[in-house]
């Protein structure tokens, strides 16, 4: 997957510290494509045992940075860490994967579980936009990729209901808006909208969970998070540049958008 031509820029990818996750799946395969990477997580010991590892594994430069994407003051600090680390390439590339869960079902859901929802999941991706977009704007060239779900096109599953499919529903609203917004700026903004993912969320479940989650995709398996990121990565890679404003489905024909 290597790509010369991104070897000049960095790639930021948020909710990457958890070792089986999609960010640092992501993260692993910027770094393989040529970009140079900034981790992005709250678990500051987890994205610096990820960035450790691709530095030496991929030859490039990876550094963790701690944040909070819910709070504007930590993203704008995050933000102006990279701007400041004099060794990092420009930033060509934002891969907003933090996310979290609810299960929580209409009648068992709080005000509290759905401002946290939304918080993390939609206000944080408008966060970390606000706060990389513009270096992206005044230089005229990026990527934004978003993490949407199957959630937002079913209205929930066994593992988040109708709060988490709000929130990734706004996640395909805001990725047009932006997509609109940024054309003028050789920007491209797209979502993808996964199924089922074995990922740290899946662990501990029963095997006959697992079994259903399984049985209900026509190809039979769950997604590995490497599958996801690719198609991060190809988003952002030149040859994606025509697409924008859209959401790419994968889910292994669970759901045709």
């Amino acid at each position: 997957m290597g790509n010369t031509n991104m070897a000049k820029r960095t790639a930021v990818v948020t909710g990457a510290a958890s070792p089986r996750g999609i960010g640092v799946a992501a993260a692993r395969q910027f770094a393989a494509a040529g970009w140079a990477v900034v981790l992005v997580d709250r678990d500051l010991q987890g994205a610096n045992a990820a960035a450790a590892d691709i530095n030496r594994t991929a030859g490039v430069q990876a550094l963790a940075v701690p944040c909070d994407v819910t709070n504007e003051a930590s993203v704008q600090q995050a933000a102006q860490r990279v701007r400041q680390e004099a060794d990092l390439p420009t930033v060509g590339a934002l891969a907003n994967i933090a996310g979290v869960p609810e299960p929580a079902t209409f009648s068992e859901l709080s005000l509290e579980k759905w401002n946290r929802v939304l918080a993390v999941n939609l206000t944080g991706t408008f966060l970390m936009c606000k706060a990389f977009v513009p270096q992206m704007m005044a230089q005229r060239y990026g990527r934004i990729v978003n993490m949407s779900s199957i959630t937002a096109f079913t209205g929930g599953g066994i593992f988040s209901k109708s709060a988490y499919a709000a929130a990734k529903a706004g996640i395909v609203g805001f990725t047009r808006g932006l997509a609109r917004d940024l054309a003028p700026y050789a920007i491209t903004a797209n979502a993808v909208a996964p199924g089922v993912v074995d990922t740290d969320i899946r662990m501990g479940t029963t095997d006959e969970i697992e079994h259903s989650l399984s049985g209900a995709v026509p190809l039979g398996r769950q997604a590995s998070a490497a599958e996801i990121a690719a198609l991060f990565v190809w988003l952002c890679s030149e040859n994606a540049g025509y697409i924008t404003g859209t959401t790419q489905h994968i889910n292994g024909g669970s759901y045709f958008g």
